[in-house]
């Protein structure tokens, strides 16, 4: 069998298959400029800091970045935010190059640099010293934080906010030549130390940092990402400025800078909702840190979350961008199942891994009967492949058309082959489809055959099996995979699963405040995680120890014949490819890139655990037919306190509370959370949650527990279950909530009243909705024919418009149901 190597494709025809970015919120301010003139052409950039290798929280901002301005005829910048140099090297810009080019992003020439900039960052930094809008500030860190006030009282000036414009000019001309220890002095804007917002309070625009710059050399003073970023969006040109919610907050400095600087045209910031990946880390210190700790094998090790990983393991970079565009683009942050990138990355490989046999713990069985060797001619697609064309070529799933003898491969059949293990059992449990003694199986392709004799080890185990083919016409208890004994290939396995087994991970770290504040909580490309402050905790607990299994065992040798990078179903075992670091003709190494199925909602779902061969080979029966992508699935509920809770780390204490919180109704790691963090149990414990207990539980592990630790919430946990009892009873929904919550640790205020106040509750009324519904559609007259013509996939876009028509407030459920009867189904 031959074909193109996926991974060879130019980035050009690459980004012309990517998947269009959806309609949203940017999409209709971009095309309201466009068609206003505000701009000529639609400019973009995708910023990643090179501190580390480009990963999957990458994928989605640099998708909507390259992609949105792509579909409207714009320019795609990427810029490397290099401006910390204790981080930044040049490994990790080639890295994260390489790899948006893998993915398919094409920028050009259009690649920067933030350190090209440094001289004219200095110079504007100048210039608003000049114009009496900067100063150089000689406090310590400590004081200018208590300087800046709290959010219910206004700053206090600096001693040194009055300083003339030469005295800073002069200092800051010494601060640059290098005369100053690190942290001596700091230049910081000279904005309003009353306003509300706390960003505004004369933000920090330089430091000094005596590490010199791996490009830039000897540079003692650095910009901080509020000056730095957007003077390099100015200076490129770039009009649509996209990031995280997080800076929403720091656009008033943004339209600042703007200002005083006199950029026009200037471009504008848009912040979106960041999207976080459950059982995933995507900190870089983080993944930095299990490198160093020899938990995993380095950035490429395919469990990580790192693209660089993600194509060793055989992931291909359409899976990724169609994983990429399904995520929808919001306002609202959003944590995502990773169920839903795994299950992109089986419909890409169902499609194009042919099917073939391995067997990866090996079983002897010797065919008495069986006088001379077979060669069998077995199809790479046995299900799918469609009939001769006129041509007499056959097309197959990929879409590839190929000669028939393309489409098959010998197999060679002789007196002794391998079957796994586990399909054959002694003391068979009840169900059991397989291979027992005196019992009959069908060998894939080869016939039925009979368990007459088996020979045993010492231990008791069966170590071959002699049997004997059965006429064609026997019965057969189900269908197994084999391989020659005498002309297979002998193969090491890696089984890969998910590195960590709870859904957050993370969710027990509590930041260190010795971090400082420049770094951000959250990168500006979108990206959910801490950014690289350091934190402490230790997250490696949750470390999944099933994460990576080795086995040895035989492959056919027609995959001797193939491309090295083809990507194969071995049936009823997943899918695999040949590492490209470790294997070789004379020692070939097949890593899982997935399993035909997700096992793991399967098992949490029915109260199983997660931290052993979630998706071991159990249960994936079903021959070689092909396995269809799987539906996304929601994150699913925690199952009961299990081994892990029982574990001889936790005290007596622990323990004991653990169970009365789950008494409660408390999730299991929501408890283990609460019992093992005394500022979280506490909390809970003043919430006084009764019958909201499970729900006040995680708003406090899962949305409050960093600000309580940082002591920045203001939010009294007393007012939470009133907040839960509006959620129980469908008056609010569960983004009403989040942003009530969210606002409600910076003011205090209790987030039942915010609702009251703001009028937020669910819109449920039908008659009104159905106005809303109404409007929506006559607004996009050519969608709703269609969808009333039975194109049901439009009802996620008709969902989207009308929670935005009334500000998130619909009833979901009640909107579904009016767009349900309109479609008629």
């Amino acid at each position: 069998m031959t074909g193109p190597d996926p991974d060879s494709a130019p980035a050009a025809n690459a980004a012309a298959a990517a998947p269009r970015v959806a309609p949203n919120f940017i999409t209709e301010i971009i095309e309201r400029d466009l068609a206003s003139g505000k701009y000529p052409q639609v400019v973009t950039r995708f910023p990643p800091e090179p501190s580390g290798y480009a990963h999957l929280g990458h994928v989605f901002a640099s998708f909507l970045d390259f992609q949105t301005a792509r579909q409207y005829g714009g320019r795609y910048h990427l810029r490397m935010d290099d401006t910390n140099p204790e981080l930044a090297t040049q490994e990790y810009v080639d890295a994260i190059a390489d790899d948006l080019r893998w993915l398919g992003w094409d920028w050009g020439d259009n690649f920067y640099y933030a350190s090209d900039n440094f001289e004219r960052y200095y110079e504007y930094a100048e210039q608003l010293i000049r114009q009496g809008d900067a100063y150089v500030d000689s406090v310590t860190p400590q004081e200018m934080a208590a300087l800046r006030g709290t959010p219910d009282q206004p700053g206090t000036p600096s001693p040194y906010r009055d300083r003339s414009v030469e005295e800073n000019l002069d200092l800051f001309r010494r601060m640059r030549a290098g005369e100053f220890g690190n942290g001596e002095h700091l230049l910081r804007a000279k904005i309003d130390l009353a306003s509300p917002n706390m960003k505004l309070r004369d933000p920090a625009l330089y430091r000094i940092l005596h590490v010199p710059h791996y490009r830039a050399g000897d540079w003692c003073i650095y910009p901080m990402y509020d000056f730095q970023h957007p003077l390099q969006d100015a200076l490129e040109g770039v009009t649509h400025s996209m990031c995280s919610l997080e800076f929403v907050d720091n656009r008033a400095i943004y339209d600042w800078l703007m200002e005083k600087l006199g950029f026009d045209p200037r471009p504008h910031q848009y912040e979106f909702g960041r999207r976080g990946l459950e059982y995933t880390i995507t900190s870089k210190r983080k993944l930095r840190r299990l490198i160093e700790e020899g938990r995993v094998g380095g950035w490429d090790d395919p469990r990580m979350p790192t693209l660089r990983a993600q194509r060793r393991l055989g992931v291909t970079p359409e899976a990724v961008r169609t994983f990429a565009a399904s995520i929808g683009v919001n306002r609202t942050n959003r944590t995502v199942d990773l169920a839903v990138y795994e299950n992109a990355v089986r419909g890409d490989l169902n499609a194009r891994a042919p099917r073939v046999m391995a067997v990866l713990e090996p079983l002897k069985v010797e065919l008495t009967n069986l006088e001379e060797p077979q060669t069998l001619s077995l199809p790479y697609w046995p299900h799918d492949v469609v009939a001769l064309s006129p041509d007499g070529l056959v097309s197959l799933p990929d879409g590839r058309r190929v000669a028939p003898e393309e489409a098959v491969r010998a197999v060679p059949l002789t007196r002794e082959i391998y079957i796994e293990k586990s399909d054959f059992a002694l003391d068979p449990p009840k169900g059991f489809k397989r291979l027992t003694r005196g019992g009959t199986v069908r060998l894939r392709g080869a016939g039925i055959i009979r368990a007459d004799e088996v020979e045993l080890d010492e231990q008791g185990q069966p170590q071959l099996i002699r049997a004997s083919l059965q006429p064609d016409t026997a019965s057969a208890a189900g269908v197994i995979h084999w391989v020659s004994a005498g002309q297979s290939v002998p193969a090491e396995f890696r089984l890969y699963d998910r590195l960590f087994r709870v859904p957050n991970p993370e969710g027990e770290n509590v930041e260190d405040p010795a971090a400082g504040p420049e770094a951000p909580d959250f990168d500006p490309e979108g990206m959910s995680h801490e950014g690289d402050r350091p934190v402490s905790g230790d997250f490696t607990r949750f470390l999944n120890p099933a994460s990576l299994r080795v086995t040895h065992g035989f492959v056919e040798p027609s995959l001797l014949d193939n491309p090295q990078d083809t990507r194969y179903q071995f049936e009823r075992q997943g899918y695999f490819w040949r590492d490209p670091v470790d294997s070789r003709e004379e020692g070939l190494v097949f890593g899982r890139i997935i399993t035909l199925k997700d096992t793991w909602g399967k098992k949490t779902q029915s109260g199983g655990g997660q931290s052993g061969g979630a998706q071991s080979n159990g249960g994936q029966s079903g021959g070689s037919k092909s396995a269809p992508a799987q539906k996304s699935v929601a994150r699913p509920a925690a199952p009961a306190v299990s081994a892990e809770a029982k574990a001889p780390d936790f005290t007596p204490e622990e323990q004991a509370e653990m169970d009365r919180l789950r008494g409660q109704g408390v999730g299991a790691e929501d408890a283990i959370a609460l019992a093992r963090d005394p500022q979280l149990g506490a909390a809970f414990a003043q919430a006084g949650a009764g019958a909201h207990a499970a729900q006040v539980a995680a708003w406090l592990v899962n949305d409050l527990a960093g600000a309580l630790r940082g002591g920045a919430s203001r939010l009294n946990p007393a007012d939470l279950p009133a907040l839960a009892e509006l959620l129980a009873g469908g008056r609010i929904s569960s983004r009403i909530a989040r942003d009530v919550l969210d606002r409600a640790v910076q003011s205090g205020e209790a987030p039942a009243e915010i609702v009251a106040r703001e009028g937020l509750q669910v819109v449920s009324d039908t008659g009104e909705l159905r106005r809303v519904v109404d409007e929506v559609l006559a607004a996009h007259p050519a969608e709703a024919e269609a969808f009333r013509g039975g194109k049901k996939a439009l009802q996620g876009f008709f969902m989207g418009q009308i929670m935005r028509a009334t500000g998130g407030q619909a009833d979901a459920k009640a909107v579904s149901a009016l767009l349900r009867d309109i479609a008629g189904s």
